[in-house]
């Protein structure tokens, strides 16, 4: 598990996001019309022992951190033997810490946790595990894997070489092909991670060559004033990827501006709008690389088994996993319908 360690641990940061690998068992119990994430047939699909859980998240001041509230939500309502506490999120690290105590006072069965700074909250998840209540990780790690029973959470790393090796491939039969980089925050180890994914992949493709990056902040505004001066500076390149859907809204917004179309765009996280575009496929939008914020749904599924002293269907191991690292799928056309239903707004 040394590779899993090695990149979760530097899992950090606002806009992380990606596909969704999801677990099979300990599943719904009722069919939901909007399925938060891929229902298929629980293992254990029986209401069971009642099990509370309480869920800590950040502010949702981003399209894919509102998504992770919402899934975890959802897929709560799905369980007739699960109570959900919910917190109203916080980028506060001292008020998010004070909902988690919260908790913990009131002796809820599990802790699910996306800490708005994961250094910051290691304390107060070996606070509650060493109160006898198991924590489930979500993505931002806390910095001790005693402040955790389970960590789940995407793959900036993997993210970055699957948008590299879909690029690759596009451009691989063309000489001198020419792309460039959308990042993220770059002061986030996750960005890092993404760029460090996609560089190696590149590497397979003698003949591309990155001619141009620019740190956008995963906002809309930043993402087209970014983009803009890429164009600008770039009369002539054949793909762009681009870190984050939310700033890729702005990416698209200065490409259309701009009256460019003669490049192919491979967008990161999963966004509705993303998907939508890649359905339709009249623009330069041809594919996305998931960070999936079914993990959330994920971690309830989790919390669930942790509660009733279960394991993860499918698994023959008793107990749950002590880490579980998500697949960052491709999206493009000849599956965007399988994903739709994951997309976020």
């Amino acid at each position: 598990m040394a590779h899993v360690t090695s990149r979760r641990g530097l899992l950090f940061g606002t806009a992380a996001v990606s596909a969704g690998a999801l677990l099979a068992g300990c599943t719904s119990n009722e069919s939901s019309e909007e399925p938060a994430a891929n229902d298929q047939p629980a293992a254990d699909d029986k209401p069971g022992k009642e099990v509370t859980i309480g869920f800590a998240g950040p502010q949702a001041d981003h399209g894919w951190l509102n998504a992770i509230n919402e899934n975890a939500k959802s897929r709560a309502e799905k369980y007739e033997d699960v109570t959900l506490e919910i917190t109203e999120g916080s980028n506060d690290t001292a008020q998010q810490i004070g909902q988690i105590e919260t908790l913990i006072n009131k002796k809820v069965d599990v802790l699910v946790i996306l800490p708005a700074d994961g250094k910051a909250l290691t304390q107060v998840g070996l606070k509650a595990m060493r109160a006898g209540i198991p924590v489930v990780n979500l993505d931002r790690i806390f910095n001790s894997p005693q402040a955790y029973r389970c960590w789940i959470g995407g793959d900036n790393y993997g993210m970055g070489l699957n948008a590299g090796h879909y690029i690759g491939e596009k451009l691989k039969d063309k000489p001198n092909a020419r792309v460039i980089e959308l990042a993220g925050v770059d002061s986030l180890e996750l960005t890092r991670q993404r760029t460090q994914g996609f560089d190696d992949a590149l590497k397979n493709y003698p003949n591309i060559k990155k001619v141009a990056r620019q740190a956008a902040d995963f906002t809309v505004e930043s993402g087209q004033a970014k983009m803009a001066q890429l164009l600008q500076a770039q009369s002539k390149f054949d793909a762009l990827w681009n870190h984050d859907d939310d700033q890729g809204v702005g990416a698209l917004r200065a490409i259309e501006q701009a009256g460019r179309d003669d490049f192919l765009m491979v967008g990161g996280a999963g966004a509705l709008s993303a998907f939508q575009a890649i359905k339709k496929d009249d623009g330069v939008l041809k594919a996305t690389v998931l960070y999936p914020p079914t993990m959330a749904a994920s971690a309830i599924d989790l919390a669930r088994a942790l509660g009733q002293g279960k394991g993860v269907g499918g698994l023959a191991e008793f107990e749950i996993p002590a880490s579980l690292t998500l697949y960052s799928a491709v999206v493009d056309k000849d599956n965007v319908d399988q994903y739709m239903s994951t997309g976020f707004k």
